[in-house]
């Protein structure tokens, strides 16, 4: 399941509502922010497709003619999608030619960054005239990765943009774009649906009640993140059982994630873990699939440190196997800390 979520099926009725609020507004260029798995891409897609769309309504695009089609077959002339290669061939966005030559070729491998290449060809199809008429729009996602080479490419258009092309930016991270981009923006936090709507909607993608409910937990109330899980065989079901697996010392535990999935997943026990050692409620997993006891703080916070150490490798470990068998180790260590010290009183 793609990270960015589906386009097709039943709509998540909090995108369909902000898409109408932000269509009733004025303005060349959105930032579309908040954490992941609130839709910033589906959204932002939706907000290109009623621009473009040529009966479009309040509540946005028709969804029947040709331009509707065209986004729908990823062949629209008016529509510039940039994104990390990697993503844009997950979503069947083509490349140029020249940048899927040079990965057909085996030049390089498909890039994890919005290249500057890229942006360059968008900006000058911001100059170009419009084919269909309706003006031009550009979508960028995830904002946040652009480099600032990247970035600075786009800032003058940005700034002063031919009379009809308009941009998207989506980011699940805006705190890492450029100040200079965001203030040529006008920002929009993304909608946290309740709980009910959320998993309301998670079972109309074909998501029973039990697993959207856990799914929804795993994933901290974020229905795209949730949505995503559903893809991975029983991940959300086996979840509440994670901290207790860990526990005892299971590397099997982790079996179901990949090393990135598999930091993340421990970051959110030790997020919660955190929560109660402070008094607060967990958020990814019930309290009483956590330790009973609140554990030290000070342990804690060095496993958030080295388990942000972790991510920064994640992505290409030296020995993956190594690297789980680690993890699953330094987190028993952490879980049983507690019932050591008690059984030392």
């Amino acid at each position: 399941m793609s990270k960015a979520g589906i386009e097709s099926g039943t709509e998540a009725p909090w995108i369909a509502a902000q898409r109408s609020q932000l269509l009733a507004q004025r303005g060349h260029a959105w930032l579309l922010q908040g954490p992941s798995g609130l839709g910033q891409y589906a959204l932002g897609l939706s907000l290109v497709r009623a621009w473009l769309c040529e009966q479009p309504s309040a509540q946005g695009a028709c969804g029947q003619c040709a331009s509707c089609h065209a986004i729908d077959v990823r062949a629209h002339a008016d529509l510039c999608v940039l994104m990390p290669e990697v993503q844009m061939m997950e979503l069947g966005w083509p490349l140029s030619e020249k940048a899927q030559a040079d990965i057909d070729d085996k030049k390089r491998k498909p890039s994890k960054e919005i290249r500057v290449d890229a942006m360059r060809d968008a900006v000058e199809f911001c100059q170009r005239t419009s084919a269909r008429g309706r003006g031009k729009a550009v979508l960028v996602y995830p904002a946040e990765q652009m480099n600032a080479i990247t970035a600075n490419a786009l800032l003058k258009t940005l700034e002063e943009p031919p009379g009809d092309a308009r941009f998207v930016l989506a980011s699940e991270a805006s705190h890492l774009l450029l100040p200079t981009i965001r203030s040529r923006c006008l920002a929009h936090t993304m909608t946290w649906p309740a709980v009910p709507e959320a998993a309301q909607w998670l079972q109309s993608q074909g998501m029973s009640e039990a697993d959207a409910a856990a799914a929804l937990q795993a994933a901290g109330g974020r229905p795209g993140d949730a949505l995503r899980m559903a893809g991975d065989a029983g991940r959300a079901a086996a979840w509440a059982q994670l901290p207790r697996q860990l526990a005892k010392g299971d590397v099997a535990a982790l079996a179901a994630f990949g090393p990135v999935d598999a930091v993340e997943a421990l970051q959110k026990i030790c997020h919660d873990l955190m929560a109660l050692a402070g008094g607060a409620s967990p958020r990814y997993f019930s309290p009483a699939d956590l330790p009973g006891k609140p554990l030290s703080m000070m342990l804690l916070a060095d496993w958030s440190r080295e388990l942000v150490q972790a991510a920064r490798t994640a992505d290409h470990p030296f020995n993956a196997g190594l690297m789980m068998e680690a993890l699953a180790s330094r987190a028993r260590s952490v879980l049983t800390s507690g019932k050591s010290a008690r059984a030392a009183r």
